[in-house]
């Protein structure tokens, strides 16, 4: 996957809205599904080769929102066969405690060698250092992308494993029909986990990138100017709603990573999600647009599932 982008299937979305104009919604279910075949194909090939690639997930305290994403990490694992492990750790002791044994089942599993990838499941408990915690992790099984070497080799132009939601990012656009080659993208966020990884991947000289790449911010000045400039917009900010109409370009690509809980009664559970985008306004204007739910979010597990067959493959020296 990494680094054959060039090679890719690509796939036409489906029209949005029945009317005369709109933005055609690019389905990141769609797309993470086609993905995920691919990566059943080649954890097939490692099994007959005696080797079933092992991600392990340490999950610490009860947050909702981190125990869902967790089961469904392990789902989707099981779904292209790989064995995907929850760890979990109590998240009512001190943050020096809550450390000290996650540090502890890290090395465990960095030393297992049956375990190909490991993530810390974020966010962690007020007052514990997750940088740390991240750096402890053995940088060729950091599946997610964050250890400072893997972040470095990103910058080199040589990445290990690129960060899963920026890949995921990445392959919706390719898999569109909307290569950034050539095109001016603006990204609206600056975050460790999209904005700054996502800039170097498009900056870089090789297929799927090769972008004229701009980074804002909710601290720049007439963020319009920019956005408005933007042949692909990718918002994510964290701020609902934040990217308006007038703010796009007419025939831009949208891309909305953000998630953002919004209260409302008319819905059971009290809330809605919605991304950074104003979807309703903004899909009359653009020419692609991921909506939220259903676009990037789908896709970031899958990327996940990516790094997690190509460490089994490196480490295990498997071709």
């Amino acid at each position: 996957m990494q680094g054959g982008v060039a090679a890719l299937v690509v796939t036409r979305a489906r029209p949005a809205y029945d009317g005369p104009v709109g933005a055609q919604l690019i389905d990141g279910k769609a797309v993470s599904a086609q993905i995920r075949a691919e990566l059943a194909v080649q954890a097939a090939k490692l099994r007959e080769a005696g080797v079933v690639p092992g991600l392990a997930v340490i999950l610490i305290g009860e947050d909702p929102a981190s125990q869902s994403y967790v089961k469904a990490k392990a789902r989707a694992s099981a779904e292209i066969g790989i064995r995907g492990d929850v760890h979990r750790l109590e998240g009512t002791d001190v943050p020096a405690e809550i450390e000290a044994k996650t540090r502890a089942l890290i090395e465990t599993l960095n030393a297992d060698p049956a375990v190909d990838g490991i993530i810390v499941q974020l966010p962690l408990p007020d007052g514990v250092d997750a940088e740390a915690l991240l750096r402890a992790i053995d940088p060729r099984k950091d599946v997610d992308g964050l250890h400072p070497e893997n972040q470095g080799y990103l910058l080199q132009g040589a990445p290990r494993f690129l960060p899963a939601t920026p890949h995921g990012v990445q392959q919706l656009l390719v898999r569109t029909g909307n290569d950034p080659g050539g095109k001016h993208v603006v990204i609206a966020g600056r975050s460790k986990l999209v904005g700054m990884p996502l800039a170097a991947m498009l900056l870089q000289k090789r297929a799927g990138a090769n972008a004229t790449v701009t980074v804002c911010h909710t601290g720049t000045p007439d963020l319009a100017l920019h956005t408005q400039q933007a042949e692909i917009l990718v918002a994510a900010m964290g701020r609902p709603d934040g990217i308006t109409a007038e703010m796009v370009r007419p025939g831009a690509v949208v891309i909305d990573v953000g998630v953002n809980r919004v209260d409302d009664e008319s819905r059971a559970r009290g809330y809605r999600l919605v991304g950074d985008v104003d979807f309703e306004s903004v899909r009359a204007k653009a020419s692609f647009i991921t909506p939220v739910p259903g676009g990037v979010g789908p896709m970031t597990v899958t990327m996940l599932l990516t790094n997690v067959v190509r460490a089994a493959r490196e480490r295990r020296a498997v071709r």
